[in-house]
């Protein structure tokens, strides 16, 4: 399966988790999660999310953000490939570093400029975000880390990876 492999897994991750976290927990299927029905939420942030046209792809027309975030498991799966030789084996070790380096380099910094910086949102809401951030960060370096390294293994006789 190797790096195409993991990269398509490590989108459908994406795709799935952030269905589990953000659409089911956070805006609600029908609008009236934490992150919008709030009485501590932004009004800007609720508007961009449900008033303003046009309204955010992810809302109106998915299927570009699907295949977008498809996309990004790919490229993430090429990154995982090109530095986990450089930290210790295992799986759990290689996952946890790359979930730590998307986190902090994506997810934080997304969450600081735009929730918090353009739309208001309060802290308590943002940290919310940010644990969503986290497991869907995780979720998919297992993913990717997993197959990565089954791979790896079959490529090299005799290769051991260590969960």
């Amino acid at each position: 399966m190797g790096k195409l492999g993991a990269g398509l897994a490590g989108g459908v991750t994406l795709n799935v988790a952030m269905l589990l976290t953000f659409r089911l927990l956070g805006f609600g299927w029908t609008g009236g999660g934490v992150l919008l029905a709030s009485p501590v939420q932004s009004g800007k942030f609720v508007a961009v999310w449900t008033q303003l046209e046009p309204l955010p792809k992810i809302v109106a027309a998915p299927a570009p953000m699907l295949i977008g975030l498809l996309l990004f498991g790919l490229v993430h799966a090429a990154i995982y490939d090109w530095l986990a030789p450089h930290w210790p084996a295992g799986i759990t070790a290689r996952a946890i570093r790359f979930a730590g380096l998307n986190f902090v380099l994506a997810y934080l910094f997304f969450e600081f400029f735009a929730p918090f910086n353009l739309f208001g949102e309060p802290l308590v809401l943002v940290a919310l975000e940010l644990v969503f951030w986290l497991i869907v960060a995780t979720a998919e370096a297992f993913v990717i880390a997993s197959i990565a390294e089954r791979a790896r293994r079959r490529s090299v006789p005799g290769l051991q990876t260590p969960v």
